[in-house]
């Protein structure tokens, strides 16, 4: 278990906050990377800033490099240790322009996640956002909505129907449009629970396609 190595303060060039679960960011992509980890049903954990790997550059020079997070996930096989990642999250252009000087760091890091049996991944901005991001926003607000009778009213019917819409599956399940305004929540937190099958990289409105699992 790690625990975050540096502090996160108020800083007046980036954008600061704590997410639900208590995990600190210091930019808007740092934050947009932990809602997607939140999203991900394979992640187990996500830990900012969770260690400190010391580096020596062309001059000789020992340098510090913490790395923006490490992600834990669910190990699948139960004989095999769990897998992590150690990321660096970074916006494109300054990952461009800055190229040369922070080449050495990623060096090390990666040298330092092999070593650890890890992986090392930079994610830039034109990875991390998009569709499936604006998707796991509003998703996730549904994630832990759970009723009984409604979930199984939409299981059932989409098993019988084997693809729908939201829309469509609404429609057939109840004729009047209160109860179906009711049980539209319960059908985002199936899919974002992934108990409905839904390609999520795309924008999800009430026409998506939607099958069942």
């Amino acid at each position: 278990m790690y625990d975050p190595v540096r502090k996160i303060g108020i800083s007046s060039r980036s954008i600061t906050g704590t997410m639900s679960n208590g995990n600190r960011y210091e930019s808007s992509l740092e934050r947009d990377l932990m809602i997607l980890m939140d999203f991900d049903p394979y992640v187990h954990l996500y830990i900012p800033q969770p260690l400190v790997i010391k580096y020596k550059s062309s001059d000789g020079k020992i340098h510090r490099y913490t790395p923006d997070g490490l992600i834990e996930y669910h190990s699948r096989d139960k004989l095999k240790k769990v897998s992590k990642i150690l990321v660096e999250v970074k916006y494109r252009s300054d990952f461009v322009n800055k190229f040369n000087e922070v080449l050495p760091k990623f060096r090390a890091a990666n040298i330092y996640a092999k070593n650890m049996g890890w992986e090392f991944k930079i994610f830039t901005d034109d990875r991390i956002r998009g569709p499936f991001l604006e998707n796991a926003k509003f998703l996730n607000t549904y994630k832990s909505y759970f009723h009984e009778d409604f979930d199984h009213l939409i299981s059932t019917k989409l098993e019988k129907l084997k693809f729908s819409t939201p829309k469509e599956l609404v429609c057939l399940i109840f004729k009047d449009k209160w109860n179906q305004a009711k049980i539209i929540p319960a059908l985002w937190g199936m899919i974002a629970r992934r108990e409905i099958g839904c390609d999520l990289t795309k924008t999800l409105t009430m026409k998506t396609i939607i099958w069942s699992l």
